[in-house]
């Protein structure tokens, strides 16, 4: 009878522990089991797109640490694009680091949004904020999601108010070879 008495102890604790975790905890948490990972994506919208259509996408969750996250996305031969997540005070920003072939900054670079709320264990929504609005005033309605399960990391774009709707969908039961680096890659 004790043996029973303590397992349900164990689990009702263990049940209670996992519910203490915000959503955006548990987020930050499934993202940080990819860690080192690649996988190669499919664009789902627009369908023919110019700049991603036809061209192989793969992301490699390449650094990760306790509080920052560096994904970086290449479209093709294009290895410009760096998506970092930064997780502070149970809310994740998402930003987007461009870089040239010689590692020099885009002149539009670190765009992005953070999270208003701890959102949900597989969804976390980042409106663009006020560094974006700035930055590019067209995509102040920008509102950028990612959702993650065990077997799909969906990267999502949607520009309020307009027809502008992007939407990558990774694998993430088929990793792939890892690639070299992005351009401009550094290890902060």
């Amino acid at each position: 009878m004790k043996k029973i008495i303590t397992l349900l102890l164990l689990v009702c604790f263990t049940v209670s522990f996992s519910q203490e975790k915000s959503g955006a905890e548990q987020f930050w948490n499934s993202l940080q089991d990819l860690c080192g990972k690649t996988f190669e994506g499919t664009l789902e919208l627009p369908e023919n797109d110019k700049q991603f259509g036809g061209k192989k996408l793969i992301m490699h969750v390449r650094l990760c640490n306790e509080n920052v996250i560096k994904i970086p996305f290449f479209v093709g031969d294009d290895k410009s694009r760096t998506w970092v997540l930064t997780y502070k005070d149970d809310r994740i920003t998402l930003k987007h680091d461009h870089r040239h072939k010689d590692g020099s900054e885009d002149e539009v670079t670190m765009y992005g949004g953070k999270t208003t709320n701890s959102g949900q264990t597989t969804i976390q929504i980042f409106p663009a904020d006020e560094e974006t609005t700035n930055l590019i005033p067209v995509a102040s309605t920008n509102v950028w999601w990612i959702t993650l399960n065990d077997s799909e990391f969906i990267y999502n774009l949607r520009r309020l108010g307009t027809s502008r709707v992007f939407r990558i969908h990774f694998d993430l039961t088929k990793p792939v070879e890892t690639p070299d680096e992005p351009w401009g890659w550094n290890n902060d």
